[in-house]
């Protein structure tokens, strides 16, 4: 028995692979690297390189390995890019996932949990965002994202699949000293790059509707993604009842201005960050309930912001030691 997880060698997916391991659910992992790497993956995983618009590599991996689910975290996550990508990120994203439900039917795999994301919500405005809150996405990334969730949907009534949708904000941290996020457009990266290069971080825009006129937005730590992943994997492969999507939300969020505070506590550089113009279309706030994600996947801020800074700080550091 194990669990396929499509996008297994990126930031994220590497984790939800660690995940799987610690709770004996053998982990498979599916990864055209990209955008993920190849050392990101456990000794001892199976690793398949392909893509999953190989309709027929995804079958034949989830058949050879006896998969009972996938865990479908791979897709193009760039939303700012696929502004001007919209084409490669549907191919990607809504192309993929309907090649991964085509595969599945035709081994006779029925389980699965699809990452999505906040980007489904755009910009709302409401206090807090909960699972119920209107979808209008921004982006093409934020529309690939509901359109996957949108299959799941459709598949689900038309066939026995089972099937459920995390919906998570600003992934950060790292739960494993050889895995950290690579992403060029993320702010933890950003941040750690500016620090190792001798340059200033930026803060774009501090006149916002905030306390400290910082955006405040959701951050939470890549293992408990993680965990929340294999409870939904689990509570699905038991037949226990679940919702339709979770957010993994924090309920309170952060603004860029503690990151940035935390970020020059937690790795010992001083420095007094740099304020930019604000990015066209940024909101004052985005926070989510994970009240959902509570009751049924045990989902719990476990990670204060400056564990957050730390664990992504010293992943980076060991990468170039």
């Amino acid at each position: 028995m194990s669990w396929l997880v499509t996008g297994g060698a990126g930031y994220i997916g590497a984790h939800v692979v660690r995940a799987l391991a610690a709770a004996d659910l053998s982990p498979v992992v599916l990864d055209d690297l990209s955008s993920g790497h190849a050392s990101f993956v456990p000794e001892g995983v199976p690793f398949v390189e392909g893509s999953i618009l190989d309709t027929a590599l995804v079958e034949q991996t989830l058949r050879e390995h006896g998969a009972v689910g996938v865990i479908h975290v791979a897709g193009y996550k760039y939303a700012g890019v696929s502004v001007q990508r919209p084409l490669h990120t549907y191919a990607q994203n809504v192309e993929g996932t309907r090649s991964v439900l085509e595969a599945m039917v035709a081994a006779g795999v029925a389980t699965i949990v699809f990452s999505s994301s906040a980007a489904v919500y755009g910009t709302p405005d409401v206090a807090l965002v909960t699972e119920g809150t209107p979808k209008a996405p921004a982006s093409p990334y934020g529309e690939s994202k509901l359109i996957g969730e949108w299959l799941l949907r459709d598949q689900g009534i038309a066939t026995s699949l089972r099937h459920t949708s995390l919906r998570y904000f600003n992934v950060v941290g790292s739960g494993d000293p050889g895995v950290f996020d690579t992403s060029p457009h993320n702010l933890f990266p950003l941040v750690f790059e500016a620090l190792l290069e001798g340059r200033t971080p930026r803060i774009n825009g501090d006149d916002y509707d905030t306390p400290d006129g910082t955006n405040v937005r959701d951050y939470v730590h890549v293992a408990d993604i993680a965990l929340a992943h294999v409870a939904a994997a689990l509570r699905l492969d038991n037949g226990q009842p679940v919702e339709a999507a979770y957010n993994l939300g924090s309920g309170d969020g952060l603004s860029v201005r503690q990151i940035m505070d935390a970020m020059a506590r937690v790795t010992g550089v001083d420095f007094t960050p740099e304020i930019a113009a604000r990015r066209p279309g940024d909101p004052d706030r985005i926070v989510a309930s994970g009240e959902l994600a509570a009751r049924d996947l045990d989902w719990a801020m476990r990670w204060s912001v400056d564990d957050m800074v730390r664990t992504g700080w010293e992943a980076r550091r060991g990468a170039t030691a």
